[in-house]
């Protein structure tokens, strides 16, 4: 494994070369626009949070959070906010602030505006749920952590790798929780079958297979500039396999066609798609496959299947009902599957936010971390990449394109870039892991060290 670090600490005028297992960071004493001044915080500098009142006093001030976007997805979270012990929503935003005042009637929350910045700069606020559009998310997590602000935010971080890597470590660096929101790992249907691989109910892994295909397609306006089926479809059930492999990917194979919207076929890249499928290859020669279709003429399917050495476990579809019919020439489920996300994963979606909810209260750590919100991007990234070239993709193909001149500074690097002094492209896609500097909960753990101190001890070696 390799990879070139160039350290270079203002102070000390020094120029060394480390080795490390990934990208290349050249150490400066530069910020951006929403982290704080220094890549460590000073260790006079403290957050003043319930959650720290809390371990210094022993006392049980609830947390207090804020919640940024009122659509579909924002109401469910603030719902299960709303119930969860410990846990106080104290104010609300929407650009259109009519509807966050709807929501602070209608739950009981005592501020609303229609200004984001007011939830991220509020004094009172220790949280905060990021349920906007997602081409805000990044910002709005580096403001956040700017403001000691512990961060839910729902997928993705960014659809872009450099930026997704500058708010995660915009996070870590300030030393706030952030949890990824990937709904799916919290349905009762796949934490069924991640137990069984664990406690090796069906043996050891063979094959694992995901399936996703909407009711409907989506109308031409949400495709155009949605980043392709990859991104913004099959993203959720690439996690997926990873989530039960209970490893990290090594390469994967894609490819994608038009059968259903003719009109997206003029659209570029995996945009022009509304069917794909992947062959994703993990350690001890596991594969999974996923497809993903955006119509399916009997409702909302989504299935897993995992084949083992002494059996196999796999999921249905959820239905509204248990009710059957049985006839001469029908036997089967009197109704449809949920042929809606909200309905098929409302219980997913509470359950997640009740995780982060108890993770603030308790100071544990989140069970949906950046780094697993980076991978799936990754993921998705490798998938697009592999179907435009017609070739298998190693990950690690996609994270040699990240350059970091600092933790909270990255940009992408062009094919025809030429790559910085010490450079060298990385081995493997769990050497994302040396890109971003330990999130709050390792560091609390002792778990992990600070980026500073990693490349200072690889100095020294």
């Amino acid at each position: 494994m390799g990879i070139s670090i160039i350290f270079l600490p203002c102070n000390l005028c020094l120029l060394k070369m480390v080795r490390l297992s990934c990208v290349s960071f050249l150490i400066a004493g530069s910020a951006t626009a929403f982290s704080p001044a220094s890549f460590s915080r000073p260790q006079h500098a403290t957050w003043s949070s319930a959650l720290q009142m809390e371990i210094e006093t022993g006392a049980k001030d609830p947390i207090k959070v804020g919640v940024i976007g009122c659509g579909r997805i924002g109401i469910v979270h603030l719902g299960a906010i709303n119930k969860a012990p410990g846990v106080l929503p104290i104010v609300v935003s929407n650009p259109t602030v009519s509807k966050a005042e709807a929501a602070a009637k209608n739950f009981g929350v005592p501020k609303f505006t229609s200004d984001a910045m007011d939830v991220i700069t509020d004094p009172e606020v220790d949280a905060v749920w990021i349920c906007s559009p997602s081409q805000f998310h990044a910002d709005q997590i580096k403001a956040c952590a700017a403001n000691g602000k512990h961060v839910f935010c729902e997928k993705p971080i960014a659809t872009d790798l450099a930026e997704t890597v500058e708010a995660i470590n915009a996070c870590n660096e300030a030393g706030v929780k952030l949890m990824i929101g990937l709904q799916r790992r919290f349905d009762p249907n796949f934490l069924r079958v991640r137990k069984a691989i664990e406690s090796k109910e069906v043996g050891e892994t063979i094959l694992i297979k995901t399936c996703s295909r909407d009711p409907s397609p989506p109308p031409y306006e949400y495709v155009k500039g949605g980043g392709g089926i990859f991104n913004d479809m099959a993203v959720h059930d690439l996690d997926m396999t990873r989530f039960l492999a209970g490893a990290d990917p090594v390469e994967i194979l894609a490819t994608g066609s038009c059968h259903i919207d003719k009109s997206i076929e003029d659209l570029p890249g995996s945009e022009a798609f509304d069917t794909a499928s992947c062959i994703v290859r993990y350690p001890n020669g596991v594969n999974a496959m996923v497809d993903v279709c955006r119509q399916s003429s009997y409702g909302y399917d989504q299935r897993a299947e995992v084949l083992g050495t002494e059996g196999m476990i796999a999921t249905d579809n959820v239905y509204p009902n248990t009710a059957k019919i049985y006839r001469n020439d029908f036997t089967g489920n009197a109704d449809m599957p949920y042929d809606f996300f909200l309905s098929r994963y409302f219980e997913a979606y509470v359950t997640e936010t009740e995780a982060f909810c108890e993770s603030l209260v308790n100071d544990t750590p989140v069970p949906c971390t950046g780094i697993d919100g980076l991978i799936a991007l990754v993921m998705s990234l490798a998938a697009d990449k592999s179907a435009a070239e017609n070739r298998w993709v190693k990950f690690s193909e996609i994270i040699q394109q990240v350059y970091c001149s600092s933790p909270t500074e990255c940009s992408l690097l062009a094919n025809d870039d030429m790559f910085p002094d010490g450079f060298k492209p990385s081995t493997s896609i769990s050497d994302l892991e040396n890109i971003v500097v330990p999130d709050a909960d390792q560091q609390k753990e002792g778990k992990g060290r600070s980026l500073i101190k990693k490349i200072k001890k690889m100095v020294l070696e």
